[in-house]
């Protein structure tokens, strides 16, 4: 996405001044971009705001910006944002929500073993709703609640179901589902059946699935490459969904 930008001249860099909050003068400058989409329109930063607004999982913001009105508006200056955020330049608005309540299990089921990258971690969410993966299991995963996977999510955090549970656990009580692990001596994704109930099992990025769990499988996913020895694992958790995409 972002080469496309790129080649389409969409992209605008910014040099936004860095001030200290204890003298307040100008220490440094941070590059920032701009986007804009296929209609010329700006992809605003209050995108994730607009996507938790919709999900209705709002509780109060905080925001530097008296133009944004509605309920539970809490207005605070520059200096209070940079204390409540991680960001040395952060954005205009914060928001807390509401944990969403676990819902009920949907046929495709995106079961993640020890992830521990969060820009990984917010791939594979994204790849998770575009591919019909609504339920998400996570097992010793990187905190799916970190300021880097929610950003990295781009709003798809709210609209999955995401439970907390041991991958062994889960696989017993919801043994009306098709599980696959992924490994290295699998069966070619493209050999893979189609199904509409389906489990994938993703593991960690440099151990893999555990191996008590693909020895508990009857059949686990290998995707054949050529020129290097394997994938990043959002990449390939990314290519298994899409093939069961029905």
């Amino acid at each position: 996405m972002i080469n496309q930008l790129i080649k389409e001249n969409k992209i605008e860099i910014f040099f936004q001044p860095i001030i200290s909050i204890k003298n307040k003068k100008i220490f440094a400058f941070e590059a920032l971009t701009r986007a804009y989409d296929e209609n010329g329109d700006f992809i605003s930063p209050m995108y994730l705001f607009d996507q938790a607004k919709k999900e209705n999982i709002v509780k109060s913001v905080f925001t530097t910006n008296n133009e944004i009105i509605g309920e539970n508006i809490i207005y605070v200056t520059n200096e209070i944002m940079g204390k409540l955020t991680n960001s040395v330049s952060p954005q205009e608005i914060v928001t807390v929500c509401y944990k969403r309540l676990k819902e009920e299990i949907k046929d495709k089921v995106l079961l993640l073993d020890n992830i521990q990258d969060p820009g990984n971690l917010g791939t594979l969410l994204r790849s998770a709703l575009a591919f019909g993966f609504e339920t998400i299991i996570l097992d010793n995963t990187v905190d799916i609640f970190s300021p880097k996977v929610i950003r990295s999510t781009q709003g798809a955090l709210f609209h999955l179901n995401i439970i907390f549970d041991d991958i062994l656990n889960f696989m017993s009580i919801n043994n009306h589902i098709k599980y696959y692990g992924t490994s290295f001596n699998g069966t070619s994704l493209n050999d893979i059946q189609v199904t509409s109930k389906v489990g994938v099992i993703l593991g960690n990025e440099g151990k893999g699935v555990k191996q008590e769990i693909l020895d508990s499988l009857k059949e686990n996913i290998t995707i054949k490459i050529n020129n290097i020895d394997s994938l990043n694992v959002a990449v390939a958790g990314s290519i298994i969904m899409h093939h069961f995409c029905i």
